[in-house]
């Protein structure tokens, strides 16, 4: 098995790879082995294993084998009886102090599946859990379980402790009574996007007696042969939908439930740093939240300005919620997010969830009495100005031409007639530009020959501008 495995990447989230091809039963069973047998070096054979998947083709059944080997190496395994966000899976990892398999790709095309492992702490694995579960991978020959129970599998559903934690951070009374006042004509309309938040958000606003208009709300296995991902170009249906109405705002998630996407009530698509800068405030001011800001190193330097608007220091990270979720467990943390739309807050786990993120924008609107539109007005004035962000990704040959052009970018002096004001290297290189309102970030990918560049500036203008010297 070791030729099959050889081509296995274990990073933070997880393994992904084309069903039917390398996500196949003989890589998933040296995966599960791999992560079986970190858990019994740091846990022992007693450590409850948790396993959950969304709706994905084949997800189910690659859930229900990897439970098998584990059962028979001794383990006491539960498994979801139903399809499950990744949230919801790495809440119950914390609250049944369990190590955690979720199946799934996330955001990735409707072809591709992977394994997530999710230790007890309810956060991606760092990196050096991902890096033991590799040498295990490389090493899985040598691997052998003697079991001395009885294998058993338990199915479970996993709702409950979510939805009571849930509803102990969340004011659903103050959304309730926002959303059904008289002298108001707002509406909640959901777009499921055939996901695995499907009768997990619509079910908690329907069990605390608030209305949600809904779209696309049944599993499909193609994801309604889109992209099971929150963002604009994959939400048409739903922004059409609010283009007709006059105060209706717009929610949705990712495949397995641990992005957001938000449309406000003038049917245009609010950017995940928005909702991040926006959502600090609501939890400062209406929630009487304290501690830091996390955020990542390609997140918007708006979030910097309303932090020192709040008085709020800054904890930056390189890309990646694994590293974002890691300076939540350091840090006392208000709220932790990144520029890819995910995020968590303080007295929820270290792990995004779009589930959360959703409710945490309908209490804000409750508490602040006012649209989204008018927030987000209210956060140009904090801010001075409006920040535009684009990326370039820039395909390679291979590794040694990736490492020729990150070499180039590391030396430059100036970039597009700008002078450089100052640099940083947590991840990659980022430029600060002399006019105070841009920067460059240059990094390659973790995983393929690609060298990926971010922008941000106050001017379409100075961005065109960048991308022209970098193309």
């Amino acid at each position: 098995m070791t030729n099959l495995g050889a081509n296995i990447k274990f990073g933070t989230d997880g393994w992904r790879a084309v069903v039917g091809k390398e996500f196949n039963h003989e890589n998933v069973e040296i995966v599960t082995k791999a992560i079986a047998h970190y858990i019994l070096d740091e846990d022992g054979i007693n450590k409850p294993v948790i396993i959950g998947y969304d709706p994905r083709n084949m997800a189910k059944e690659f859930a229900e084998f990897s439970a098998k080997i584990l059962a028979n190496a001794g383990f006491k395994v539960t498994v979801s009886s139903e399809v499950v966000p990744t949230p919801v899976l790495a809440f119950n990892a914390k609250y049944r102090n369990a190590a955690a398999l979720m199946f799934t790709a996330s955001h990735n095309p409707p072809e591709y599946l992977g394994i997530k492992f999710i230790p007890d702490y309810a956060g991606p694995a760092t990196t050096k859990i991902t890096n033991a579960i590799m040498e295990n991978i490389k090493n899985v020959d040598s691997i052998e379980f003697k079991s001395l129970q009885k294998p058993e599998i338990k199915y479970e559903s996993f709702k409950e402790p979510y939805f009571k934690h849930i509803e102990s951070i969340i004011n659903f009374g103050k959304i309730k009574e926002y959303f059904t006042r008289e002298d108001d004509d707002g509406e909640i309309i959901y777009d499921g996007l055939y996901s695995a938040s499907i009768g997990y958000f619509d079910e908690l606003l329907k069990r605390n007696g608030i209305s949600c208009e809904t779209l696309h709300m049944h599993h499909d296995v193609n994801f309604g042969g889109g992209m099971p991902e929150p963002k604009a170009k994959y939400l048409s249906e739903l922004i059409d939908l609010i283009a007709r109405r006059t105060s209706a705002i717009g929610l949705s998630n990712d495949g397995d439930g641990d992005r957001f996407g938000v449309i406000n009530e003038k049917a245009e698509f609010v950017t995940p740093n928005e909702i991040i800068a926006l959502l600090l405030g609501h939890l400062i001011k209406n929630k009487n939240y304290c501690g830091r800001l996390v955020k990542t190193v390609g997140a918007s330097q708006m979030l910097d300005i309303v932090a020192d608007y709040y008085n709020v220091e800054v904890v930056e990270t390189p890309v990646g919620f694994k590293w974002v979720g890691a300076a939540m467990r350091e840090y006392d943390t208000i709220i932790g997010g990144e520029e890819s739309g995910g995020l968590s807050i303080k007295g929820h786990i270290p792990e995004k969830d779009g589930i959360l993120a959703d409710l945490l924008v309908l209490e804000m609107l409750a508490y602040e009495d006012k649209s989204l539109w008018e927030l987000q007005e209210d956060l140009k004035q904090i801010v001075g100005c409006t920040f535009i962000n684009e990326r370039l990704d820039v395909k390679l040959l291979d590794k040694t031409q990736l490492e020729i052009l990150m070499n180039k970018y590391s030396e430059l002096e100036k970039i597009a007639g700008f002078g450089i004001k100052d640099t940083d290297e947590k991840d990659g290189k980022k430029y600060y530009l002399d006019d105070d309102r841009t920067w460059v970030l240059i990094r390659p990918s973790g995983t393929e020959p690609l060298l990926r560049i971010y922008f941000e500036s106050d001017s379409k203008e100075k961005i065109e501008k960048l991308k022209e010297f970098f193309k």
